[in-house]
C-alpha cells in the first residue's frame, strides 16, 4: 500500500542527491518507484536544490490545502446555525431548512451530525433544546361514550384534513396556574392561552379564545387529555361547533402531536415555572417562535407557511 514520504525518507533522499545517485538507484534503495522520486524532486525542490526540511514543509502545506474546507468555518453559515439554535430549532430542522432556503448552494448544506459535533465542540450550552419534559398520565373520570376517542372518525386518525386539534395543559408547581396548548394535527400549528387557574371554565374559555379567530374549516374537532380541567368541553361544542373527543387514560400517544409540542414549550417554560408571573406577550412570543420552526414531516416547511397557504385556498 502506497505511503507518503516521511521526514526521515526525505533526509535519506537528500543524502543520496548529494551523492549524485540516479533516480532509479534512489528508488531501489528506498523501495519506491523511480516516478515517485522524480515527482518528489520536481515538486519539493527549491532554488537551492533539494532540502529535506523545505520539502517536508512544502508537502505539508500542499496536503493541508487539498483538504475539504470545514463548512461551519464560514461566518455567515455559522451565524445562521447559531441564530436558529437560540430559537430552539433542532440540528435536523436547521439542516433541512438550509437545503430548502439555499437549494443551489451546496456549500451551505450541512448535515445534522455536523451541527451536533459543532455544538459539542464549540457551544455546549446550546444543548438545552435537547431536553424534553416527561409527562405522566393520571387516571381521570370517565367521559360520556359519545366523546370517547373510539368514536373519532377515521379521517381524523389519518390526518387527511385540516382543522382537527389536540389539547392539553402545562401546569406550574402545585397546579396553581398554567397554559392550555392546542396543536393542529396535520400542520403542527400551535395555539396557547395563559391560565391564571386550572378551573374547567377558565381552561375551556381560554381554548375558545385561541381558536375563535380561525375559519370554520380550520376548527372541526379537538381531542383532549382526561384532565378535570376539560370537563366543561361543551363550551367549544356550543360556541365554535367543534366536535370534542377524549383520549384513553395512560395513552399519551393518542395525542402525540400535542405531547411533542408540550415538550418544546417546556424549553422556554421549564418545570417549576409560575405562569402567574409570565406575561401574555411572552406566551405569544413562544407561540410565534414554535410556529416559525420548520418540521421534517412538513418537508421542512413551517406550520405557519402551511396554514397560510390553506387559508388562501379556503378563501379562493
Amino acid at each position: 500500500m502506497a505511503q507518503h514520504l516521511t521526514l526521515a525518507d526525505r533526509e535519506f533522499l537528500q543524502r543520496m542527491v548529494k551523492g549524485k545517485k540516479s533516480k532509479a538507484e534512489m528508488g531501489a534503495l528506498m523501495n519506491r518507484h523511480r516516478s515517485t522520486i522524480d515527482r518528489e524532486l520536481r515538486r519539493n525542490s527549491s532554488a537551492w536544490g533539494y532540502r529535506s526540511q523545505t520539502a517536508q514543509r512544502l508537502a505539508e502545506k500542499r496536503r493541508a490545502a487539498c483538504r475539504r474546507r470545514y463548512k461551519l468555518s464560514d461566518l455567515d453559515l455559522r451565524t445562521y446555525v447559531s441564530e436558529r439554535l437560540r430559537k430552539a430549532w433542532s440540528p435536523d430542522q436547521i439542516a433541512g431548512r438550509l437545503r430548502r432556503d439555499f437549494p443551489h448552494e451546496p456549500q451551505r448544506h450541512v448535515s445534522a451530525p455536523t451541527i451536533y459535533a459543532w455544538i459539542e465542540r464549540r457551544a455546549p450550552r446550546l444543548r438545552r433544546w435537547l431536553r424534553r419534559a416527561n409527562r405522566r398520565c393520571q387516571k381521570r373520570p370517565e367521559k360520556p361514550a359519545e366523546v370517547q376517542i373510539q368514536g373519532r372518525p377515521a379521517v381524523i386518525n389519518r390526518r387527511r384534513r385540516y382543522g382537527d386539534w389536540e389539547g392539553d395543559t402545562i401546569v406550574s408547581r402545585g397546579r396553581r396556574s398554567g397554559l392550555v396548548t392546542l396543536v393542529e394535527r396535520k400542520s403542527g400549528l400551535l395555539r396557547m392561552g395563559k391560565l391564571d387557574d386550572l378551573c374547567s371554565a377558565t381552561t375551556m374559555n381560554a381554548a375558545r379564545r385561541c381558536l375563535r379567530d380561525l375559519p370554520r374549516s380550520l376548527r372541526r374537532s379537538t381531542t383532549f387529555d382526561n384532565g378535570t380541567e376539560f370537563t366543561a368541553y361543551q363550551v367549544l361544542t356550543k360556541s365554535l361547533g367543534m366536535a370534542v373527543y377524549f383520549a384513553d387514560p395512560y395513552c399519551a400517544w393518542q395525542r402525540g402531536s400535542n405531547e411533542n409540542l408540550n415538550g418544546l414549550v417546556r424549553q422556554f417554560f421549564p418545570k417549576g415555572t409560575d405562569f402567574r408571573q409570565v406575561r401574555r406577550r411572552d406566551v405569544e412570543r413562544v407561540q410565534q417562535s414554535l410556529n416559525d420552526r420548520p418540521r421534517r414531516r412538513l418537508n421542512y416547511k413551517t406550520p405557519l407557511e402551511i396554514i397560510r397557504k390553506q387559508c388562501v385556498a379556503f378563501r379562493s
